[in-house]
């Protein structure tokens, strides 16, 4: 079968992955003060993160139109994939299911699967690496469907960042939260739940919380050894590394993934998150 993988920027692609001509991203667009950049292949995370740094004001993101979905959709593959961010923390699968419509309005109907991740960047990659499978398989379509929306639901995704600011200051978390992460040095474990970012735990500092971390993402599976591992992290290898070493030591997994940020993530993620996906 001829397939297409398409994620909004949020679907943080390896660097392999980025040259699979079966995958593409559509950019969200994100605001930083006055300088508005387009996560796309010519995003510089380093240099993002700087400018992060430097602005008072807290950093924006906004979703790609239904247009430039629509235009993605204009592909020769006959069975399109699209996978987006949770719809509870953004507007890229409403776009994505206009965009949809909007193709079919135009050009008539086409193979095309809009799923929201109920996740965000590793979720989004590992939901996307099992959708691939699927199709190298030549699974049928509405198969490939049926089996993308059930992985996703059973999907765990788990994160601690640094800070918390950003994603209190656009409103996905209560001041409360961010207060004791920055001022205790309490760093608070997150989960995602159907999509709405819940705390799970909290340790004292980075370490001992990227335990607690693996700690709950082993539980809360029953087999680990079926289990791709994807662990997404912005501008912090040597941590991404330690982590898939903590998961080692508590489960045998099919395969582990390690993956750097794009634009979205490394918004919310910030310097030195990690966020992993089973």
């Amino acid at each position: 079968m001829t397939y297409k993988i398409i994620g909004d920027s949020c679907l943080d692609l390896t660097s392999e992955l980025k040259r699979d001509p079966h995958f593409q991203t559509v950019p969200l667009i994100l605001q930083v003060g006055r300088t508005t950049v387009v996560d796309d292949e010519n995003f510089d995370q380093k240099s993002f993160i700087q400018m992060m740094k430097d602005t008072p004001e807290c950093p924006k993101t906004a979703c790609p139109s239904p247009e430039q979905f629509k235009e993605a959709y204009r592909c020769p593959e006959e069975n399109v994939f699209v996978i987006c961010l949770s719809e509870h923390l953004s507007g890229t699968y409403s776009s994505a299911c206009l965009g949809k419509k909007l193709y079919e309005e135009e050009y008539g109907e086409k193979n095309i699967c809009v799923l929201s991740s109920d996740s965000a960047s590793a979720g989004e990659l590992n939901l996307a690496l099992y959708i691939r499978d699927l199709c190298e398989q030549s699974v049928p379509f509405q198969e490939i469907e049926k089996r993308a929306a059930a992985y996703r639901d059973d999907l765990k995704t788990y994160f601690v960042l640094e800070s918390l600011d950003y994603l209190r200051k656009n409103g996905r978390l209560s001041g409360l939260q961010a207060f004791f992460a920055t001022t205790l040095n309490i760093k608070p474990v997150m989960a995602g739940d159907r999509g709405v970012i819940v705390k799970v735990d909290q340790a004292r500092g980075m370490t001992k919380a990227l335990q607690r971390m693996c700690d709950h993402a082993v539980r809360s599976v029953e087999d680990t050894r079926e289990r791709v591992l994807v662990i997404a992290h912005c501008n912090c290898p040597e941590r991404a590394r330690f982590v898939k070493e903590e998961m080692e030591k508590r489960g045998s997994f099919r395969d582990v993934v390690i993956t750097e940020t794009a634009g979205v993530a490394t918004v919310y993620a910030n310097d030195g998150g990690i966020v992993i996906a089973l």
